[in-house]
């Protein structure tokens, strides 16, 4: 028996997640990318994982690059979430900052910089296994963006 694809993302839209914005530079290229698909891998090595889309534009600046950072967004975020997510505002102007050699949001509630490690396939992503070399909190008080349903939400208090 199949599984549909539409049920299938569907379900896996009731697994609530935070929202990263994954950022690289290659050469002068700095780009951007909404991710929800990031994991926690390995505490010793610090390793985690993002899930890109082998399609994207994004797939060749993390693999040209070889590193990457992880931007965790705040609940107030939302803009900058749909601006990297294939609706750029064009009154946003996103301000980026080096943290290890990787370009990271200025305002993000975290950041962590990752070297490529490993790239496996992941069907129509590739599965990018980061080792962690550089993190940084900013307010740690800051409630996190949420995506659940489709939707974001913000954690109720």
């Amino acid at each position: 028996m199949g599984v549909d694809q539409r049920e299938y993302r569907t379900t896996m839209g009731l697994f609530a997640t935070g929202v990263t914005v994954i950022t690289a530079r290659a050469g002068e290229e700095t780009r951007g990318m909404t991710a929800n698909a990031v994991t926690s891998v390995s505490l010793d090595p610090l390793l985690l994982l993002v899930c890109v889309d082998r399609r994207a534009r994004m797939a060749r600046v993390i693999i040209e690059a070889e590193r990457f950072a992880v931007n965790i967004l705040r609940a107030d975020q939302e803009a900058l979430s749909r601006h990297f997510a294939g609706s750029p505002d064009a009154a946003l102007e996103p301000r980026f900052a080096d943290l290890a050699g990787a370009p990271v949001l200025e305002d993000s509630m975290a950041a962590l910089v990752c070297a490529v490690e490993r790239v496996l396939d992941g069907g129509d992503h590739l599965i990018v296994i980061g080792r962690v070399e550089a993190l940084r909190r900013a307010d740690e008080g800051a409630a996190p963006l949420i995506y659940y349903r489709g939707s974001y939400c913000r954690l109720a208090a």
